[in-house]
């Protein structure tokens, strides 16, 4: 006797596939699981469905609920009210330091709180003051004070 898939078995990979994302957020699989429950869903409403066909609309699902999913999030980015929480560096930008090291062909040192980090500008003396402008990576961009 043939294996026979049933709408709970769709409903049983979708809840694994929610697990996984819950486990390991990679924010994929959830819309996986979502394709998964509509597809027991349909099957639970159209049970003479094939399993070819339920495959088929599993992997219709989840392109489709993946790409509305992009879509939806390009137009409705997530707004913080923190959005350099993560992003030590740029937190400091705008900040005015002090040289602890010249800056010598273009490259320099300043002292932030617990940390030394390298800087670009203008060749000048340590103990200058210099405002941080941007951040590449993990060098800092700098500019003289007068």
């Amino acid at each position: 006797m043939p294996f026979v898939i049933d709408f709970w078995h769709w409903w049983i990979f979708a809840v694994v596939l929610v697990t996984i994302e819950i486990l390991a957020p990679s924010f994929f699989a959830l819309w996986l699981g979502i394709a998964a429950f509509l597809t027991g869903l349909a099957l639970l409403l159209f049970p003479q469905l094939g399993w070819e066909y339920q495959l088929m609309l599993f992997a219709v699902l989840s392109v489709l609920s993946i790409v509305m999913w992009r879509h939806y999030y390009l137009k409705n980015p997530i707004v913080s009210d923190q959005p350099n929480l993560n992003r030590r560096g740029a937190q400091y930008i705008g900040r005015i330091v002090t040289l602890s090291a010249p800056i010598a062909d273009g490259v320099g040192k300043i002292k932030l709180d617990d940390s030394t980090w390298k800087v670009r500008g203008p060749d000048c003396a340590a103990g200058k003051k210099v405002r941080i402008t941007g951040l590449d990576n993990v060098v800092f961009t700098v500019e003289i004070i007068d």
